[in-house]
């Protein structure tokens, strides 16, 4: 059996793994300057973080729409998949896996499964990129949606933000949590769990913010292989440092990319973001297929869609 894999533009995967497993991205689109785009192709994370560097610079999103997944859907079928597995961003942070819902209703839910990775960024990429090599590995459908779910329920995802006004306007987060980021010089780091945005602590420089997602991820890690992404928004240094900081901190780190997020997650986080992600469950070495950058040694390396 063919299963072949989709996702959508937030999963932020790097683009020479998404070539590799043929994996399907359907883009989000991205509203700003009074035009609306396909996200990575049509607006830019650039261009996002220039408009709301302005004041009173708005950048709106919006899902895809059912009949992009539809199309999407019938040309992998037509192409010769049998199943497809469509794994996507928390559905509490976005309409994107309602459309996929809808899209596969259409199409037929007995050929597409359709998965919530109750996350977002890599959070949703490492999910993705366990079903894409399950699937490379012929297994079966319940198989990849199984790997998908898997990894996605071990993913932990941890950031920080220079305001928390873009998630709060882009009601991601609630007012009262955002009311935590206008104490004088506290920085929340906030986590995704249970598919929605959550404030974990606060402190009270960048620096020690930096260090907290650092030490966040060491306590995921442990002594254990696992995987981790940086992201990051116009913040190309800070990113590299905490990448930098990553290698030292976790001792079996197989894999570690760093990439700007895209516009649509970008829209709502803002300049300056800095984040993590970290997979606990990543495959050995030895079993990482053809691809050799699979497991890497620890070390920061840019990837990136946009």
């Amino acid at each position: 059996m063919s299963v072949a894999v989709v996702t959508d533009s937030t999963a932020y995967l790097p683009a020479d793994v998404v070539a590799h497993f043929g994996i399907e991205v359907v883009p989000l689109y991205v509203v700003l300057a009074g035009r609306s785009g396909r996200e990575g192709s049509d607006v830019t994370s650039g261009e996002v973080a220039r408009s709301l560097a302005v004041r009173g610079g708005h950048v709106s999103t919006s899902r895809p729409t059912p009949g992009d997944f539809v199309a999407v859907y019938r040309r992998l079928l037509d192409g010769g998949a049998d199943r497809l597995v469509s794994v996507h961003l928390s559905g509490e942070l976005s309409g994107t896996l309602d459309a996929a819902q809808v899209a596969a209703t259409q199409v037929g839910e007995h050929l597409v499964t359709v998965l919530d990775s109750r996350s977002a960024a890599m959070g949703t990429g490492f999910a993705v990129l366990a079903a894409a090599r399950a699937a490379a590995d012929g297994a079966s459908a319940a198989e990849v949606a199984d790997a998908a779910r898997q990894t996605a329920a071990a993913t932990r995802t941890f950031f920080v933000v220079d305001t928390l006004e873009h998630l709060r306007r882009g009601g991601r987060i609630g007012a009262a949590a955002a009311l935590l980021g206008s104490a004088l010089a506290v920085k929340p780091v906030l986590h995704v769990t249970d598919g929605q945005v959550v404030a974990l602590e606060k402190v009270r420089t960048s620096a020690r913010a930096l260090n907290r997602l650092v030490q966040r991820a060491a306590d995921v890690a442990g002594d254990a292989p696992v995987a981790a992404a940086v992201h990051h928004l116009a913040a190309p240094e800070r990113a590299q440092r905490l990448a930098d900081q990553l290698a030292a901190r976790l001792p079996a780190l197989t894999e570690l990319y760093v990439s700007e997020l895209g516009a649509a997650v970008g829209a709502h986080v803002g300049p300056g973001a800095v984040g993590v992600v970290v997979d606990p469950t990543p495959r050995p070495a030895t079993e990482a297929g053809q691809r050799p950058q699979d497991a890497p040694p620890p070390g920061p390396s840019e990837h990136g869609q946009d």
